[in-house]
């Protein structure tokens, strides 16, 4: 119970602005426990008036369950009213915080873990967490009711108490032994499902691409066994509850034909009269459902600890380590940077080895290399993406790790060789990265990433929804769009990884012609896979093994460095 009670405290900072809703909830569930306890009283005695011919008694009985039905239809309505206000407002709070808390994550984090166990935290985990207050105020008031009952039942007779008392026991047992291996098998159960999450989800992102490697047999292999191994877990859990249930249910129905023994053995020796053993019995199968409320308040208080770990593991635990940022700020940032001895590896896989070089503000610098080489790391390791194993990188003479995050990444933008474009419509994906932005400035963008004329051409123009991942632009669209949200931000350092990659020769150029506009006004990186459009940039750094090579310019290298030569000529050869 002490870590319910401390996942309890935690929850309750996400609920204290329905404080008052929860304050009267509890006082209409008192409203209610009353009435579930006067009401079995008042139906005993319709029987007795009714047996008796105490017609006038019967009637008013009748009427005054009557009005205490419609006061308890009262309360149920307001109380519900109140439940989903609190549950609403609970788990609105719980997923935007855990929905920052997931953009927090260390990208080894991220890379570590399918995106199954963050979308089942962030839905069906916060859900129950969300819950909770509703959850311990409808099963307490059962409780309270059962207890009153209870202390009715004593109060008649105290011998029908004890026997009562004993069945009660006994089920409790069977439950708390039911619900210990339930709760047991459910925790991995969860993380089976999480697999089949994730994997659904790559299948989604990836169905094009499933379709053009003609694997859907191969994928729907895969799911089918992912999906069997956890619902044949899910069978034999479920085979060891019924099981339990079945002899739950055995000991009721054994218990429910000894207390009818023992009430006729009590009315026959005069212990009690005919309506007290007709309220006896109206309220012993009452009594029953203590256990049941008891054994399932358990089991919902050993799902919530569950779900609160798997929550709370992302919010604050060693397994999800969050991104680390200073808090020096930079008003204004020129835009140079400088890489000191750095060594980056992924895993045991070193990417980076003692890496150095400076860029100076305004500088367009190029880096080229083989596959592998480090270049893709450089940037990533430049917007904090990841950390170096060794080294310095510095931003205008500061170490990146006393930088707030708005310092390094508010002042870069890198577009990728492959964008991520948002379920959502053009005009909107350019709204993300700036929420005041003018009409005028998001044309002026489009047409600089010359993707304007395209959009017109589309029905709802900049309103067209684009589908997830962007699925229904081309791959020279998607990478068009993704410039023209970089020109939108407007930062001091804009990085191109493979940005124009996809892109025909006509819109290649275009670009060229967008990043030369810019040159001299911004810092501007540049990954290219064809050489041809970086030869007029300030400087080209070779990287090689993690180490730059060589330097200089196009003409340079040329001279210089023979491995830049044989890519030049490679690339020359490849077009004839």
């Amino acid at each position: 119970m002490k870590e319910f009670w401390k996942n309890l405290k935690f929850v309750w900072k996400y609920a204290r602005g329905e404080k008052w809703r929860l304050i009267g909830y509890i006082f209409l569930d008192i409203i209610f426990i009353a009435i579930s306890i006067v009401v079995p009283i008042l139906s005993a005695k319709k029987i007795v008036y009714l047996t008796n011919n105490q017609f006038t008694q019967l009637f008013v009985v009748a009427l005054s369950i009557f009005f205490i039905e419609i006061l308890r239809n009262v309360v149920n309505y307001l109380g519900s009213y109140c439940a989903n206000h609190i549950y609403r407002e609970t788990f609105i709070n719980f997923q935007t915080d855990l929905g920052k808390s997931i953009l927090k994550l260390r990208n080894e984090v991220i890379d570590a873990n399918s995106s199954g166990v963050f979308i089942q935290r962030m839905t069906s985990d916060t859900s129950r967490l969300s819950e909770i207050f509703n959850m311990l105020n409808g099963r307490l008031s059962t409780i309270l009711t059962d207890i009153g009952i209870f202390a009715a039942i004593f109060i008649i007779n105290k011998l029908f108490f004890v026997a009562l008392l004993i069945v009660v026991l006994i089920r409790y047992l069977i439950e708390k032994k039911r619900i210990d291996i339930f709760v047991k098998n459910n925790k991995e159960f969860k993380k089976k499902n999480e697999l089949i999450t994730g994997f659904v989800g790559e299948i989604v992102r990836g169905v094009r691409d499933i379709k053009m490697l003609n694997a859907e047999e191969s994928f729907i292999n895969e799911l089918h066994s992912k999906v069997s191994e956890s619902n044949q877990f899910r069978y034999k859990m479920l085979s060891t509850n019924r099981r339990f249930i079945f002899f739950r249910g055995s000991v009721q129905d054994l218990s429910d034909l000894l207390i009818i023994c023992l009430l006729i053995y009590c009315v026959v020796n005069k212990y009690f009269d005919i309506a007290s053993a007709l309220v006896l019995l109206n309220y012993s199968g009452k009594v029953h459902s203590i256990v049941n409320s008891f054994a399932t308040l358990l089991d919902d208080i050993k799902e919530f600890n569950v779900s609160a770990e798997r929550v709370f593991s992302i919010f604050d635990s060693e397994e999800f380590e969050k991104e680390d940022f200073g808090e020096k700020t930079l008003e204004y940032v020129n835009g140079d940077f400088e890489f000191k001895n750095v060594t980056f590896k992924y895993d045991k896989t070193k990417v980076l080895d003692n890496l150095n070089f400076k860029v100076k503000a305004n500088e367009t610098v190029a880096f080229v290399g083989k596959s592998g080489a480090g270049k893709t790391t450089i940037f990533n390791l430049l917007c904090k993406m990841y950390e170096p194993n060794k080294g310095t990188i510095t931003i205008d003479g500061v170490n990146i790790k006393k930088l707030d995050k708005d310092s390094i990444r508010g002042n870069i933008t890198i577009i990728s060789q492959n964008p991520y474009i948002f379920n959502m419509s053009i005009r909107d994906n350019l709204r993300l990265v700036k929420e005041n932005l003018t009409e005028e400035d998001m044309i002026n963008a489009c047409k600089m990433a010359c993707l304007h004329d395209f959009i017109m051409e589309q029905p709802d123009g900049y309103d067209t929804t684009i589908g997830e991942g962007g699925l229904n632009l081309s791959g020279g669209q998607r990478q068009r769009l993704a410039i023209a949200r970089a020109f939108v931000q407007k930062t001091e350092i804009i990085l191109f990884d493979e940005a124009t990659s996809a892109l025909d020769n006509e819109t290649q150029a275009n670009i060229q012609k967008a990043i030369a506009n810019m040159k001299g006004e911004y810092t501007i990186l540049i990954i290219a896979h064809r050489l041809s459009t970086i030869i007029n940039s300030d400087r080209i750094l070779f990287i090689n093994n993690g180490k730059v090579e060589a330097e200089g310019t196009h003409k340079e290298l040329l001279k210089t460095c023979t491995n830049y030569k044989h890519l030049y000529e490679s690339e020359i050869k490849s077009r004839k």
